[in-house]
């Protein structure tokens, strides 16, 4: 069966050998006579897939006892209006705007609290890099401060790990989880949709350090509610059940292959020959700062909005899709995320050099 490199940003690539399981399993899973996506989130065999998707993100993640773990729906974007709701008892909070995406959460954020702050920014810069630390004018009365760990659309990411004081760091790890080991205890609240690196789109997990799991605002819907959904766990309302099935294989296979340790090596391994290729070049141009630059989205462009066009076209004919950069940016971007194969990346870096070549 032929099979295409996908680059794409979200929804993403999964492992095949992911694929080719569920496919197996799609009709008669477990031998109960039905499908898992006819399955009912009430009966003991989806309850045993939900629990075991979630010791195999605590085992993986090493994720501290005093944290709890959810298996939520409406993105990352839901969650942007989710974490004041219930998080912002004093109606203060922070947030460091390195990308689109934490200004997006920033906006939201101003909906519902008395006192948003942009802790700093880098938009004047076109977000070519991360805010540093020296950089973070902090207030140490906030609820929380938050962070976009992974910029998809500027191919930037933190590389260090935001000191905070002792106000809660909430990261939005949703094109970046899981793509290498994390200190768990240095977050008050990590969160991701899960299309990039664990699951279908539908899926949105939460670890929520047990201490912030407190009376939300009054008006937050009970979906949204992270103590009445822990206390149910996750299951308030019916849970997007075949992307918590698929995470759980993700989880299994990532297990299998070696755990974050490797995930990490050939998550740098794939990145350090795509940015050297773009390093090698003069055709190409990259904006993301050096000590910035993600492992997850390569950011790339010729300088020629036409030759980008062709560029993306072109490389649908090699079996490389997904490489159209986002509509705010334009250019191109690969996005390699944990089931991205190296053998796609060489692929891509070998017709990166000869669209060189033929088009100078």
């Amino acid at each position: 069966m032929k099979r295409a490199f996908n680059f794409s940003a979200g929804p993403a690539v999964l492992p095949e050998r992911v694929l080719l399981q569920v496919q197996k399993e799609l009709l008669n899973y477990g031998g109960t006579g039905i499908s898992i996506l006819e399955m009912s989130h009430r009966s003991k065999t989806f309850d045993q897939i939900i629990n075991d998707a979630e010791g195999l993100l605590r085992r993986i993640y090493q994720i501290p006892e005093n944290y709890k773990v959810l298996f939520l729906q409406g993105g990352a974007t839901g969650m942007f209006a989710a974490l004041p709701l219930n998080l912002a008892h004093t109606g203060a909070a922070d947030y460091v705007i390195s990308g689109h995406f934490a200004g997006n959460a920033f906006k939201e954020g101003k909906k519902y609290l008395r006192d948003a702050r942009i802790a700093a920014s880098t938009e004047g810069e076109a977000f070519a890099r991360v805010p540093k630390q020296k950089e973070l004018k902090l207030n140490p009365k906030a609820d929380y401060v938050h962070i976009c760990d992974n910029n998809t659309i500027f191919g930037t990411r933190f590389h260090y790990i935001p000191d905070t004081g002792a106000v809660p760091l909430i990261s939005d790890m949703s094109s970046n989880i899981l793509s290498m080991p994390v200190d768990i205890s240095k977050y008050g609240v990590i969160y991701a949709g899960a299309q990039k690196n664990l699951a279908p789109a539908g899926l949105t997990i939460v670890i929520i350090r047990e201490d912030l799991l407190t009376d939300a605002d009054i008006h937050t819907p009970d979906v949204w509610n992270f103590r009445k959904q822990a206390e149910k766990n996750s299951m308030l309302n019916t849970p997007a059940t075949f992307p918590v099935y698929i995470c759980k294989l993700v989880l299994e296979w990532i297990e299998s292959i070696g755990g974050l340790t490797e995930i990490q090596r050939r998550n740098e391994e794939k990145a350090k020959i795509l940015y050297d290729c773009l390093d090698a070049s003069d055709f190409y141009q990259t904006a993301a700062a050096k000590e910035d630059r993600s492992i997850m989205n390569v950011c790339f462009r010729t300088g020629s909005e036409a030759m980008d066009t062709k560029f993306v076209e072109d490389a649908l004919k090699h079996d490389l899709v997904g490489l159209k950069g986002h509509r705010l940016v334009g250019g191109m971007r690969a996005s390699i995320y944990n089931a991205m194969p190296v053998e796609g990346v060489l692929k891509l870096a070998e017709y990166m050099k000869a669209f060189e070549r033929g088009n100078r």
